[in-house]
């Protein structure tokens, strides 16, 4: 599975090559007021594509920031419904227990049985 990864990330990395080596005449990119400003292809294509991915990151930050805001608040939730350490009864050693044999969770539906 290494070789394959190796494999791929080299024939990505010799196509991306061969096309910068392709687009090397230089091209202007013309901005506002006249401004002009001369480079080769490949680097206006590498910077634009660098800005829209940065574009990108700090258009996620907001729904980021919402989703680690209620994550915390879930956390906050469930530590003020759980109950208290000594009123919860001591769990029994399940070390050596098939998972059939575990006790099951009391929030989540039991296990259908194998056979008819």
């Amino acid at each position: 599975m290494r070789a394959l990864t190796w494999l791929w990330r080299a024939f990505l990395f010799f196509v991306l090559f061969a096309f910068a080596l392709k687009n090397q005449h230089v091209v202007d990119v013309r901005g506002f007021f006249g401004y002009s400003w001369q480079a080769p292809m490949v680097f206006v294509m590498l910077g634009v594509f660098g800005l829209g991915c940065a574009a990108g990151v700090v258009a996620m930050v907001p729904s980021w920031w919402r989703h680690r805001r209620d994550a915390r608040k879930r956390l906050h939730l469930i530590a003020e419904q759980a109950p208290a350490a000594e009123d919860t009864p001591a769990a029994p050693d399940t070390s050596g227990a098939l998972p059939s044999q575990l006790p099951h969770p009391p929030d989540m539906p039991a296990p259908r049985k194998q056979g008819r």
